[in-house]
């Protein structure tokens, strides 16, 4: 893909845009462009009556003209002046453009300019500059240039920046499992990118240049081991992904990164970080000058090549500047649109990441606890298993996780099913209790994503596990149930479990002021990602009201009626040696939600009892504390 430079030179009218924009379009043998040219006659008119143009009259104006730009940005390139004045043009203007920008600011003080428009034979009148310099909002990016300099002094100035023949639109750092298959999706989208890996001798030698080497989309030349090197290959405003393991890894790279970069520079951070590490981050950039995006990529390694669900938070101007490239390498929802959207503002983007694993890990365990009732209950084979999920799967419970579930139960070595051979004994990353702990911070129950966590922690005592069956052994009981009433049960756990999530994400956004977009959110999880599923599709067209599902209208009706079929489950489950965690969390948080009346009144006098913690009481306003001696 040939991607041409767009140069927008800005500035309020009279400022010399044209002269600037005309030169540089000479020098650099680009098109060039005058936004006045793309005027209506109407705004013609309206400015030659001394009239100043309202956003109203402007909109269909900028949009005609970001359209022209990204003809030219698929083609030769061009060089626009155009006055921009506030943020909101400058996003029409750069709409879909991505990295292929470069704004050149032009400013200078108001007399100098007025003196200059005086001269000038221009249909705006010189006494409506005021009104520029009042609507005037000058950008925090995009090279700045003083235009009491002459005109040649400006071009040769701009021209040295902005000539980078031969440049990449963005770098990525780490080329694990991850980063490599992220690397070549960028590529085979038709963006030119580096890519960099640390040389250890002995160890990883040569790693970016034999990836690149091996991959047709690659580019060999822009293989870097020294990250100097790799930096200057970068175009300007350079954009660097990273793709290293959390935590001082990060740090480490950020620091030797900060080295070679400048104002205006963006770092994108692509791993597991935690939120509170992103937020950290996010500020320390920001004082340097260069912004930051911390982002959750999901949808393991065949998902970052193909498309992954795309969670960027931190900086919404680096996101205007580097979105193009994150939505066009990640998947599509079911209307065709880019799952990826920017979540929010700090650490918010790794957060929802976070809680997308904790839902995940739920999501995984309730899977097997209704292949244990299924198995050990009913007596079904994997392979019969196998079937029932597939029948599920053309229905509204299907998702990713319950397919590839259906996949593995069918799975052979020899005689015997590959999945009897697998240890049981379940790994973790740290996000979900991550999700855990920010829970317990933030005065959030998620008991359901809480089970699955600590149902792994409790697979891994596997030695312990053994002795203890030897003590408690006893046999399977039996059970009889419907088919139907399960599936029903495990998506009613499912709608907890999200809830759960939901209700996380929305008091941390509130909590740490991040303004999350619940719509975009769910729309985002709906492909891509691991726990894309029919119900998250739903989830997406409910419109949640602050992220709460149990009080959707369009999503409660399910629970209304499913809600027996866990409980009849539950009931079931508890005659037998099956343990299932999330079925019996989830039901036991449902009926505390739904509850009129808690056990807390019990809970506030045992407090007041052995600490004089005091109570409030049903008879009295809200607020009010009473102590009472109990022993009197």
């Amino acid at each position: 893909m040939n991607i041409g430079k767009i140069i927008i030179v800005i500035g309020v009218s009279g400022v010399g845009k044209t002269t600037i924009a005309q030169n540089l379009g000479k020098q650099l043998g680009l098109p060039f462009i005058d936004a006045d040219d793309f005027h209506p006659m109407q705004n013609i008119k309206k400015m030659e009556s001394g009239s100043p143009l309202n956003d109203d009259d402007r909109k269909p104006w900028l949009e005609k003209i970001n359209v022209a730009l990204n003809e030219y940005k698929s083609t030769t390139g061009v060089v626009l002046a155009c006055s921009a004045l506030k943020e909101s043009y400058r996003k029409l203007l750069g709409k879909d453009l991505g990295s292929a920008i470069h704004w050149v600011v032009l400013s200078g003080s108001f007399e100098l300019i007025k003196n200059r428009m005086e001269s000038r034979n221009h249909f705006m009148p010189s006494d409506l500059l005021k009104s520029q310099f009042d609507t005037w909002e000058e950008p925090d990016y995009g090279m700045k240039v003083d235009v009491s300099h002459s005109p040649e002094v400006i071009v040769d100035f701009v021209n040295e920046k902005i000539n980078m023949k031969g440049k990449a639109e963005i770098g990525l750092i780490g080329l694990g499992v991850m980063g490599k298959s992220l690397s070549r999706n960028i590529a085979g989208k038709g963006f030119a990118i580096s890519v960099f890996n640390r040389h250890v001798d002995g160890q990883e030698v040569d790693v970016a240049k034999l990836f690149a080497a091996e991959h047709e989309e690659m580019n060999p030349e822009l293989a870097f081991d020294d990250l100097s090197a790799f930096v200057e290959s970068l175009a300007a405003p350079k954009t660097v992904f990273l793709m290293v393991n959390a935590g001082a890894a990060v740090d480490a790279v950020i620091e030797g990164l900060c080295e070679h970069l400048s104002d205006g520079d963006v770092i994108i951070d692509g791993g597991n970080s935690h939120f509170k590490d992103t937020e950290r981050r996010f500020h320390a950039l920001k004082e340097k000058g260069i912004q930051f995006i911390g982002t959750g990529v999901s949808g393991g390694e065949e998902g970052a090549l193909k498309g992954p669900s795309i969670m960027p938070g931190g900086s919404s101007q680096a996101f205007d500047s580097v979105g193009p490239i994150l939505k066009a390498i990640a998947a599509k929802d079911s209307a065709g649109t880019d799952c990826c959207a920017f979540i929010g503002k700090g650490g918010s983007g790794h957060f929802v990441k976070m809680v997308h694993n904790g839902i995940e890990y739920a999501e995984m365990q309730l899977i097997a606890e209704v292949y244990a009732v299924l198995r050990y209950g009913m007596s079904k084979t994997p392979a019969e298993i196998s079937a029932i999920f597939s029948d599920w799967m053309k229905t509204d419970v299907t998702s990713y996780l319950l397919e590839i579930t259906a996949d593995i139960l069918q799975k052979k070595e020899g005689e015997k099913y590959l999945i009897d051979l697998i240890l049981d004994k379940a790994g973790n990353k740290g996000t979900g209790s991550w999700t855990t702990i920010a829970a317990c911070e933030l005065g959030v129950a998620i008991p359901t994503m809480t089970a699955a966590l600590f149902a792994r922690y409790q697979s891994s005592q596997l030695d312990m596990r053994l002795k203890a069956s030897e003590i408690y052994a006893s046999a399977n009981v039996d059970i009889a149930f419907d088919l139907g009433k399960l599936k029903a049960a495990y998506q009613m756990a499912r709608i907890v479990n999200h809830h759960q999530g939901y209700d996380l994400i929305a008091t941390a956004s509130e909590h740490y002021g991040w303004d999350i977009n619940y719509d975009d959110l769910s729309r985002i999880w709906t492909n891509g990602c691991i726990i894309r599923s029919r119900l998250m599709e739903a989830i997406s067209k409910a419109k949640l009201e602050q992220g709460n599902i149990l009080m959707n209208p369009k999503l409660n009706a399910e629970v209304l009626v499913s809600r027996g079929a866990l409980n009849d489950l539950s009931a079931v489950l508890s005659k037998t040696n099956i343990s299932a965690p999330c079925m019996l969390s989830a039901l036991s948080y449902l009926n505390g939600y739904v509850e009129k009346r808690s056990l807390a009144h019990i809970i506030q006098a045992q407090r007041d009892y052995f600490g004089a913690h005091t109570y409030e009481r049903v008879d009295a306003p809200r607020g009010e504390k009473f102590h009472t001696n109990w022993l009197s």
